[in-house]
């Protein structure tokens, strides 16, 4: 039993891990390329993609509210009724994206002025931001696809079409900007090209299951009324988790310029480490929605305990491999002596951390995967509120130098991610999580 459970989860997380680092990869690839032609558009590529990924960001919950819709449906036994289900998510997406690119194109550039004050940066902001905008329908489509074929228990899929669409968009931005002779617009539209044949892709996909099983593929979003709500509460859910790590920035910048600098070096590790963590939590996304939609809340019980497990190792085994390198590790990204005399203890703090972090993203996809989202935007707040009450703590008393670094951490790694695990472990000990399940399928 359990090994079966082992290979489910090793099938979804590592080709899941795959596609997540795919997307990243293109971002590495346009500051590389771009970064040769100039600080100002480097600047720019810097507050262009930021507004973008956000917006990106802020939208996962197409993703995660399509994965267990569609496992529920495949559980149960509905496959027909599992790929509309992706198809109305489709859809959703496609239209999520057609209204942010007439939003970004309209407000795009009176946002800019905000991050920066050099004229050339913003204006090279603005052109990427502009351009870049033409490939949100395709991104947004590609992440409720995306869902889709998470929930059909198909994480291959995507890493194959994330793989090569970042291998299309490398080549494409070498073309276009150098080349072509197009500069920061040329990777704006490389990027926006690359991500529309990704939509198409996986659209092809959809249309030929749709085809198989005799679904239609007439515009819908499903259930408005349920649509609407799940959306915005994932978007709230997702919103509080931003807004922490912005929290976190803005109290660095007050305790210091080396500590913040030294802070970036430790969010950068981390988010990288996410990618790691979230594979996991996709992984129980869609094998929690699958087994609840089959109805045996006994071996739902059995798997999330297993999960845990896989995160808990997980956890400890990343933070061995941080606190091991701790030493040397920064300066992979700075020379800066006064940085890099801070990130060791900080790395440290980090290691000390992720367990716990392991623990709350897994717990977290069980209870998306149970579509328990009313009491993840609900306990989103209260974990915002317990770490603006560490930071407050932190902004009074002003600690700097390897204190403030191991301080900032703290805050977020303690203060932050246990209140999430608290409230999570909670509610995965009562029954009242799976009442969201049972709800939907009804």
């Amino acid at each position: 039993m359990t090994t079966s459970v082992n290979r489910r989860i090793l099938a979804l997380a590592i080709p899941s891990l795959g596609a997540l680092i795919a997307q990243p990869l293109m971002v590495l690839a346009d500051t590389a390329m771009v970064g040769h032609l100039g600080k100002q558009l480097l600047a720019g590529l810097a507050v262009g993609s930021s507004i973008i990924t956000t917006v990106t960001g802020l939208m996962v919950f197409l993703a995660y509210t399509t994965t267990p819709r569609v496992a529920r449906l495949l559980g149960a036994g509905d496959r027909p009724g599992a790929i509309r289900a992706g198809i109305d998510g489709i859809w959703l997406g496609l239209g999520c994206g057609v209204v942010l690119l007439l939003a970004t194109i309209a407000i795009g550039p009176l946002i800019v002025p905000v991050f920066t004050d050099d004229a050339l940066a913003q204006q090279a902001a603005t052109q990427y931001l502009t351009i870049s905008a033409w490939g949100l329908p395709g991104m947004l489509t590609v992440i409720a696809a995306t869902g889709l074929l998470r929930g059909l228990q198909d994480a291959r899929s995507p890493l194959i079409i994330a793989s090569v669409g970042a291998a299309i968009n490398v080549v494409l931005n070498y073309l276009l900007i150098y080349p072509a002779s197009l500069g920061i617009a040329g990777s704006a539209l490389g990027t926006a090209l690359a991500e529309t044949l990704m939509a198409v892709a996986y659209v092809v996909i959809a249309v030929r299951a749709s085809r198989k099983h005799g679904v239609s593929l007439r515009p819908g979003i499903g259930d408005p009324r349920q649509a609407l709500t799940d959306s915005s509460l994932m978007i709230a859910r997702t919103a509080t988790m931003r807004v922490a790590m912005l929290l976190l920035v803005l109290l660095g910048g007050t305790v210091g310029v080396s500590e913040l600098a030294a802070l970036q070096v430790l969010v950068t590790v981390f988010n990288l480490l996410a990618f790691t963590l979230d594979a996991l939590a996709i992984a129980a996304q869609a094998m929690i929605g699958h087994d609840l939609g089959a109805g045996d809340t006994g071996a739902v019980r059995g798997l999330v305990g297993v999960l845990v497990r896989w995160g808990l190792w997980l956890g400890c085994a990343l933070a061995v491999i941080v606190a091991a390198l701790a030493p040397v590790l920064g300066r992979v990204f700075t020379s800066d002596e006064s940085v890099l005399q801070l990130l060791p203890a900080g790395f440290w703090a980090l290691a000390l951390a992720l367990p716990v972090s392991a623990l709350v993203f897994v717990l977290d996809g069980v209870l998306i995967g149970a579509s328990d989202i009313a009491y993840l935007a609900l306990v989103g707040v209260i974990n915002l509120a317990v770490f603006a009450g560490c930071a407050a703590v932190v902004w009074l008393l002003q600690p700097t130098g390897t204190t403030g670094v191991i301080a900032l951490w703290a805050a977020y790694g303690g203060g932050f991610m246990i209140s999430r695990a608290v409230t999570l472990s909670l509610r995965v000990r009562t029954q009242r999580w799976l009442g969201g399940a049972a709800n939907q399928a009804n």
